[in-house]
């Protein structure tokens, strides 16, 4: 399967499972929204809108490349530090150039909807309340996030084991996320 049938059968699949992400944040507290998402077109229209086609491409490349991908993982008392590195030069662009566009759009605070995540809203919806650390290496990047809050700590967690699993797994482990949302 091309990339362009690739893309076609996730978008595909998004739409008929109307999987969307309307996530806002809310008083009650961060675990609330870690336990469901609210699904909704608006969602799908504003992943597919022109300022997040970049970071879609992108990340959409990083799964079909996933097997090229090594990460290391040390979970921290107060979040962690990732080490995501690749022997491929493209993919080391690639790895680069995400967690550049998702930290620079936390710090912009232009939330990035992603269905097959339940970590990512909660994190952009409360992007003070941790700390990022992007070091860029030879071969990949250095990330490391910490909180002092207890439930972003949780959420830290959380999304580094989703990152594993895209890395470990790519497109099933992001179409299962999608649907469990």
């Amino acid at each position: 399967m091309d990339r362009r049938q690739l893309l076609k059968s996730i978008l595909s699949a998004l739409a008929i499972a109307g999987y969307v992400q309307a996530d806002r944040a809310n008083a009650s507290g961060m675990g609330s929204m870690m336990e469901g998402n609210d699904h909704d077109h608006e969602g799908m229209r504003a992943m597919m809108s022109p300022e997040n086609r970049g970071p879609m491409r992108t990340g959409m490349e990083l799964f079909q490349v996933h097997a090229e991908v090594h990460r290391k993982v040390t979970f921290l008392p107060n979040g962690i530090h990732a080490v995501t590195i690749s022997a491929v030069p493209h993919t080391v662009a690639l790895l680069q150039a995400h967690v550049t566009q998702m930290y620079q759009r936390l710090a912009e605070d232009q939330p990035f909807p992603y269905p097959a995540s339940r970590s990512v809203p909660v994190m952009f919806a409360h992007p003070t309340l941790y700390q990022r650390k992007l070091d860029y290496l030879k071969d990949g990047v250095a990330v490391t996030e910490t909180s002092s809050d207890p439930e972003m700590i949780q959420v830290i967690h959380a999304h580094a084991r989703e990152i594993t699993r895209f890395v470990k797994e790519g497109m099933p482990a992001m179409m299962r996320g999608m649907m469990s949302s």
